[in-house]
């Protein structure tokens, strides 16, 4: 009697151990205090957007604390219950403590997930963008598709989106849209999203019912804090405006507020539409120019890497990651991971928490 449950309890007191290693939960709770003391100070609120990032840390930090502190806490409760018990031979002790053991190795289990957001920038806000593929209006529909499935995602995450760009397609779909994505660890899980996805499917645009094979790209960045230094020489820069041609009040659709900006030696191009001023819109712009070239800069060293390690592989139309087939047969397949899953209609509506999950696991 109690064995299992002993043995259970013991194996998560080893993860406990590790995780707060891992974590370093008690530097986490050495900041805290810093961050506390400068919360509690008279000036504190006039400080703007370095109060928010600093409430934002606090946060962030506190709800690490919290979760090991909270399963650390189960987890003498439960050995305490599994001592009386035993010395008791109590058969109820013993099925309380199955109730309550798996809620606990589950706990545990979502916090040695999260240990692999821990990149430099998993913990920040994100920028999406997708854009069509060759194809026309096959591949527009599919963009939009797409656009959806990443919106509906987000939703369900309850990380807050913008559309910043929406670019129409010619007569269905879009050609290119951007969006913002504000929640915690949203680039730690949506960069997993990152490449060529292809659909295969019977074209609703197709008179003749034929099958058509469609492409986008979709590329996540992560949102920079203001202490990352990126220079951005103002020669560098082609500014152009233009009358935003999104949804929006009238204001927006009625003057050049929109902004693209094209970073000439990268060949970088960004643009904002959505908020009501060229000021505001130009600014939106260039925080998503400094997320891309950094993402570039740090691009080209794995790439370096990769090379150093025998390991480059082709980037192109032909390398997607992941296929949504809708013909003859329904079946959404990550190529970089085998992971596959027959209900199509529920990952476009998106529940891809399976799919990133299984990369992050692959990545570990």
């Amino acid at each position: 009697m109690f064995r299992d449950e002993k043995e259970g309890l013991k194996e998560i007191k080893l993860k406990l151990e590790e995780l707060r290693r891992y974590l370093d939960v008690d530097t986490k709770k050495e900041r805290i205090a810093e961050l506390e003391a400068e919360i509690a100070q008279p000036d504190f609120w006039n400080r703007g957007e370095q109060a928010q990032e600093r409430l934002k840390e606090r946060n962030s930090l506190q709800k690490w604390v919290d979760a090991w502190e909270e399963a650390a806490q189960e987890l003498e409760d439960l050995q305490v219950l599994v001592e009386l018990g035993e010395a008791e031979e109590d058969e109820a002790t013993l099925q309380e403590i199955k109730g309550i053991l798996p809620d606990l190795q589950q706990k545990v289990a979502k916090m040695e997930f999260a240990r692999m957001l821990s990149g430099e920038h998993d913990a920040n806000n994100a920028i999406v963008s997708i854009n069509a593929g060759a194809g026309g209006t096959e591949a527009q529909d599919w963009a939009e598709m797409l656009l959806r499935m990443y919106l509906r995602y987000c939703e369900r995450k309850g990380f807050r989106t913008e559309i910043t760009d929406y670019q129409p397609g010619d007569e269905a779909g879009v050609k290119g849209a951007t969006f913002n994505v504000e929640g915690e660890y949203a680039y730690g899980y949506l960069r997993a999203e990152m490449g060529i996805h292809r659909l295969v499917r019977i074209s609703p645009f197709d008179a003749n019912a034929r099958r058509h094979t469609s492409f986008c790209s979709v590329f996540v960045f992560p949102e920079l804090s203001d202490d990352i230094e990126i220079e951005i020489n103002e020669k560098d820069l082609k500014v152009d405006t233009y009358r935003a041609s999104g949804a929006g009040g009238q204001h927006v659709n009625k003057t050049d507020s929109a902004i693209r900006i094209t970073h000439i030696p990268s060949g970088i191009v960004v643009a904002c539409q959505n908020e009501r001023s060229q000021h505001k819109n130009r600014a939106v712009a260039l925080k998503q120019l400094k997320a891309r070239l950094y993402e570039m800069e740090v691009s080209k060293k794995e790439e370096e890497a990769s090379v150093i390690a025998g390991e480059k592989k082709e980037i192109g139309w032909g390398s997607q990651i992941r296929s949504y087939v809708l013909h003859p047969y329904r079946l959404v397949k990550d190529h970089r991971t085998g992971y596959e899953v027959g209900n199509t209609d529920a990952i476009l509506d998106g529940e891809l928490d399976d799919f990133i999950e299984a990369y992050l696991l692959s990545k570990k």
